[in-house]
């Protein structure tokens, strides 16, 4: 299947039936209000129309909606809008209805059609039957080829982390960052299965042997050498069963979606390819599935890593970071100014600031403040957590150089230790703990694949090399 589907949610033709859709801020209701005629005034009235932010008002007689949004417009306003309209039309009469925005301008302009198109996915692969979303017609002045790039880059997380684990294997994330490569002209090198321990990243393959679908680390290259070196690098684990140490099934059932670090780093490679941001850009994944087999690592295992250091497996679930602590050093040894690494790594992040903001940590206090100063006005929020240095004798304490899971309360401090251990001491470096899942749905945001943090770092990067 196409990793990178174009979104629907657009069109250049008006259909059938053509609707304005008329931006009306909160606070200029009650003076909108007066203008209008007694009918419009009484079914105000009838369906509770205050101008809510995300809450529409239907006039077919002259074929507008007007529609509620914040006094300073949100990115997600003209999501609830779509699915307002969605839900207020039938399928089949959504299919003659074009929609367009009217009432707003600039920046404004470019997040309305951002949030309605993100209003418009729906994993529907798997699905017999589809439902109908409103289509909006281009809106004179917008920035096509930024919003676009922002709506697509999203679905495309979303389906890759949506597509559960028997479509999607190691071999499959190879494919799509081959997909993102071809049309930006980026190149691609692929270290794989038994390649792996002659090339001397012992991690990744310990980490993914014991699964058919060979463990790799693909590498991916973008830009003008003579520009700012930025390298990503994402948790591409297919699937974690927890190998040895064995996940309940209460906790396997959504390990498809331990591969949204990955899923992260290519939706934002292709922001920056997208926008052409002026970097030498590098993506680094280290794609492997966690399976249980005679020849899965063992819990006591140790192994000697890609940078020396002599690590003790005491939790064969904690395999994240395993696998990013060999791609991580091997970011470093070209030299990057900046490495930024996302992986859905840890429970105890979850439980300290819940599913929709990431933990972020950097060897850089300067660059993790600008970033989650930003992440406010991306919509996008992240929280900077301390990369505690006494905590380190909580993971030095073993058998080995190191431990990859302390076994205690805080392990996103400790694995976020762990992942500093194998990143040079120059170069500035941010790692994000995610979820990647929206528990519950909401406009804009389906229940299922998230990106969270994704938005806050691209933002950072358009400020700092824009």
């Amino acid at each position: 299947m196409p990793y990178f589907r174009k979104t629907s949610a657009f069109t250049t033709k008006k259909k059938k039936t053509h609707i304005c859709v008329v931006a009306l801020k909160e606070t200029k209701f009650k003076d909108w209000r007066k203008k209008q005629p007694a009918g419009i005034t009484a079914l105000c009235d009838e369906i509770g129309f205050k101008g809510q932010a995300g809450h529409i008002l239907v006039n077919r007689d002259e074929n507008v909606i007007y529609a509620g949004v914040s006094d300073k417009l949100k990115l997600f306003d003209f999501a609830n809008v779509c699915d307002q309209i969605g839900g207020f039309f039938s399928g089949d009469a959504l299919k003659n209805i074009s929609f367009e925005i009217k009432g707003l301008t600039g920046g404004d302009l470019d997040k309305a059609h951002v949030g309605w198109g993100w209003a418009c996915y729906a994993f529907d692969q798997y699905k017999s039957k589809t439902k109908e979303k409103p289509t909006l017609l281009w809106a004179n002045g917008v920035n096509k080829k930024s919003v676009l790039s922002h709506v697509e880059s999203v679905d495309t997380l979303r389906d890759l982390v949506n597509t559960p684990a028997n479509d999607l294997g190691p071999d499959d994330i190879e494919k799509a960052v081959k997909e993102l490569a071809k049309p930006h002209e980026a190149t691609v090198k692929v270290i794989k299965d038994q390649k792996l321990l002659e090339k001397d990243f012992p991690l990744i393959f310990t980490v993914g042997k014991a699964s058919p679908r060979a463990p790799r680390l693909i590498d991916m290259s973008w830009g003008n050498v003579k520009h700012p070196k930025i390298t990503l690098v994402g948790k591409g684990v297919a699937f974690d069963t927890g190998g040895l140490d064995l996940k309940p099934s209460q906790y396997m059932k959504l390990m498809k979606k331990d591969m949204g670090g990955a899923a992260h780093t290519i939706a934002l490679a292709k922001l920056i390819m997208d926008h052409k941001l002026p970097v030498r850009l590098r993506l680094l994944i280290p794609a492997v599935e966690n399976s249980v087999a005679g020849n899965a690592f063992r819990p006591g295992d140790i192994m000697k890593s890609r940078k020396g250091p002599f690590v003790e497996n005491t939790n064969t679930d904690a395999e994240g970071r395993l696998i990013l602590a060999d791609a991580l050093t091997y970011a470093s040894e070209a030299k990057p100014e900046l490495v930024i690494d996302y992986a859905t790594l840890t429970g105890s992040a979850r439980a300290g600031l819940g599913p929709d903001i990431p933990a972020l940590f950097s060897n850089n206090d300067k660059i993790a403040s600008k970033i989650q100063k930003l992440s406010e006005g991306a919509e996008d929020p992240v929280w900077a957590m301390p990369l505690w240095q006494p905590y380190r004798k909580h993971i030095e304490n073993s058998t080995g150089d190191l431990v990859n899971s302390a076994g205690l309360p805080g392990d996103l401090i400790y694995s976020a230790l762990f992942l500093e251990s194998f990143v040079d001491k120059k170069t500035d470096w941010v790692h994000l703990d995610c979820h990647a899942w929206e528990l519950t749905g909401r406009a804009g945001r389906p229940k299922g694949a998230a990106d969270t943090g994704l938005r806050a770092v691209f933002t950072y990067l358009q400020d700092r090399y824009g």
